[in-house]
């Protein structure tokens, strides 16, 4: 469930299980005599397929996959679930977490406007903490002694998901067999193919190493890691490319509820169901593709190409109707409160106290955020053109050039002009002379 990009490139040979008297660098680490049961976080893919027959072979240990669906697009879990069971689990369990994923952790991105680096809305980052809680859940309920993912060691999940094993389970041990075995890609093929192990299309060479979940999708690898490279269009197999979108704009009426999105275009739905609903108008006009330099924890700069089509939607909606329901001083203080959060979260501190405390003020501030804002797509672009709400910190008459009317009189501007610039004045002629 967990593979994560990685260097086709790379040719190197199969390191074998680190020796059991080696030094420990982690007290949750599992050496291969303390293995007995292993919770596999197991996607299908070519990673965690090796990983389920090697860790039957070289910890001589049972292994049990979890498959954990957040809305990745076209995946057949049955598919999944079989062919686990035909490399030798004991079984595969399939859960569906979409509703929780929603609620639970893509809900507190909406509303804390969250995004990592102007412009990674941190969809991964938000699945990993719960697909690894899921882990720990399914691990205790299997009697397993051991969770093993497919991060490498170059990323952040592996962080986001040993951060989250440690927090929650610290008795359960936790193997990470990619980041120890080094081989490549073509080391890979080779070892399933010696072992049966199913390889789609025979090769599993697919030209990007893919991410996606019902709030965006990532890819890596090839052209991408050359930064003179212009992107390919067949990196693009999410969104619609802006230029050919479709010729007409369209107006999508985004409604929120205490800062929950509750409907689009007036019809009202589930926030998986709305998720997906913008995610389809985004795609089709071209809305959402982000291409990113991240700034990683473990110290490396990556490029990576995004789409993110409801993220683009409904991040821009709620920001802007927080923006008209709130204070100038509302809105210069919360967003270094959501830049926080979204650090926490990206970097792997999904359980941190500090998350959950910056969270009390912004479902706070989210209490008044209600109210309808229509935005227009057009190839690739979303630009707000509407904007309604029964509390909008907001003037009609003010915001005229009407002679007079609203909450003060114009004639009164004077007065304060010249108390509110005193002090600069004062300095200005001090430093001036």
């Amino acid at each position: 469930m967990t593979d994560e990009p990685r260097d086709p490139r790379t040719h190197t040979e199969v390191h074998r299980v680190a020796d059991p008297d080696s030094t420990r660098v982690a007290t949750y680490l599992a050496q291969p005599g303390e293995v007995g049961r292993v919770l596999l976080l197991y996607s299908g893919g070519l990673d965690t397929s090796v990983m389920l027959k090697w860790i039957q072979d070289e910890y001589e240990a049972e292994v049990v996959a979890l498959t954990v669906n957040l809305g990745q697009p076209g995946e057949d879990y049955e598919v999944v679930r079989g062919k686990a069971l035909q490399l030798g689990a004991l079984d595969c369990h399939v859960v569906d977490a979409r509703e929780e994923f929603a609620r639970e952790y893509v809900l507190p991105a909406i509303q804390a406007n969250a995004d990592y680096g102007d412009g990674y809305p941190l969809f991964t980052a938000l699945g990993r903490p719960l697909i690894a809680k899921l882990a720990v859940e399914y691990a205790r309920r299997s009697g397993c002694d051991t969770i093993a993912h497919g991060c490498t060691g170059k990323g952040n999940d592996q962080v986001r998901i040993e951060g989250t094993v440690a927090a929650l389970a610290p008795e359960l041990k936790v193997i990470a067999p990619v980041r120890s075995w080094a081989m490549g890609r073509d080391e890979e093929i080779a070892y399933a193919r010696k072992h049966g192990i199913p390889v789609k299309g025979g090769t599993e060479t697919a030209p990007y190493s893919i991410d996606d979940n019902l709030w965006g999708r990532s890819s890596e690898g090839r052209w991408i890691e050359d930064l003179s490279h212009a992107p390919d269009d067949d990196v693009f197999q999410l969104v619609t490319r802006p230029e050919l979108a479709p010729d007409e704009p369209e107006v999508v009426d985004v409604s929120f509820e205490a800062g929950v999105p509750v409907a689009l275009n007036g019809e009202r739905l589930g926030l998986v169901e709305l998720i997906e609903a913008a995610a389809e108008i985004g795609m089709r006009h071209g809305v959402g593709i982000v291409d990113h330099i991240e700034d990683r924890i473990v110290g490396l700069k990556v490029r990576d190409i995004y789409e993110v089509p409801a993220a683009a939607i409904l991040l821009k909606a709620h920001r802007e109707l927080e923006r008209l329901c709130g204070t100038i001083h509302q809105n210069q203080f919360k967003p270094e409160l959501d830049r926080k959060w979204a650090y926490l979260v990206y970097a792997g501190l999904w359980w941190e106290p500090l998350r959950t405390d910056i969270e009390a003020y912004v479902r706070q501030v989210n209490e008044r955020v209600t109210g309808t804002i229509g935005l227009k797509l057009f190839k690739g672009s979303v630009r707000v053109v509407t904007r309604e709400s029964p509390n909008a910190v907001y003037d009609a008459q003010l915001a005229t050039f009407a002679e007079s009317g609203g909450l003060f009189s114009q004639q009164a501007s004077p007065g304060f002009i010249e108390i509110w610039s005193l002090q600069s004045r004062m300095a200005h002629r001090l430093r001036n002379g």
